[in-house]
């Protein structure tokens, strides 16, 4: 099986377009940046807090654009026509998800110096913060190929963003409710914790536990992803 890199670059131009176009989707990337100005000004201290504006980039531009510009496919009814083209399921993926992927990451970035996170080893929590981007992107993709239209997205996100982006606040709550076990296995408090540790001193060695829940939630909704996707072709 051949890749085109020129065929996802067509998709990701053709998607930055469309979301250029769309202020209601465009504007949302930078919510998370006037929260990272504020925070900023406000001197925040731990990680947690650094880590509660990454989440929410994670859910709000990873997530929810990912989700807008495959629901907006549909809407469209040019999803199908891309399906049936001659890229691969692959080169359309990749493309689809590359302009979230750049998105999040350069809003990460511009939101770490607003905020002046400075992580103590870069490369591992650099790591970790592209497998989470991943990981969102998927989850994106998931809703987008799930729903309808952007307005049907822009609902069944909320969820998402209210788990990721907060969860860590149920934290307290599990020792009285065991129930509430799971949430420490989440890709966000996974990162959470992570991050903890290496400010901590800790190398790859010990965090490579955490790195690889990270993989597994991303492998996991990435088998999801295609098994949707195929069924979509099929319908």
């Amino acid at each position: 099986m051949t890749f085109s890199m020129k065929r996802s670059m067509a998709i990701l131009y053709k998607d930055y377009k469309d979301v250029s176009k769309n202020l209601y989707v465009s504007t949302t990337v930078f919510l998370p940046l006037v929260m990272a100005a504020i925070y900023g000004r406000m001197g925040i201290e731990g990680i947690d807090a650094h880590y509660m504006v990454i989440n929410m980039i994670f859910s709000l531009v990873a997530a929810y654009v990912q989700c807008s510009l495959i629901a907006e496919e549909k809407e469209k009814n040019t999803l199908r026509g891309l399906m049936l083209s001659p890229a691969s399921t692959l080169e359309i993926l990749f493309g689809k998800s590359l302009l979230s992927f750049i998105s999040t990451i350069a809003v990460i970035i511009i939101a770490a110096f607003l905020t002046g996170y400075n992580p103590d080893n870069l490369i591992i929590v650099g790591m970790a913060i592209i497998l989470s981007a991943v990981f969102y992107i998927g989850i994106g993709t998931l809703l987008g190929l799930l729903t309808k239209s952007v307005m049907e997205a822009s609902v069944v996100i909320l969820p998402i963003m209210m788990i990721f982006s907060f969860g860590s606040f149920l934290t307290p709550f599990i020792e009285k409710y065991p129930v509430l076990k799971f949430i420490e296995y989440l890709p966000n408090l996974q990162l959470i914790e992570l991050a903890n540790q290496v400010e901590a001193g800790a190398g790859l060695a010990d965090v490579w536990f955490h790195l690889a829940a990270i993989i597994v939630w991303t492998a996991a909704v990435f088998a999801l992803v295609i098994a949707v996707y195929k069924k979509r072709m099929m319908d």
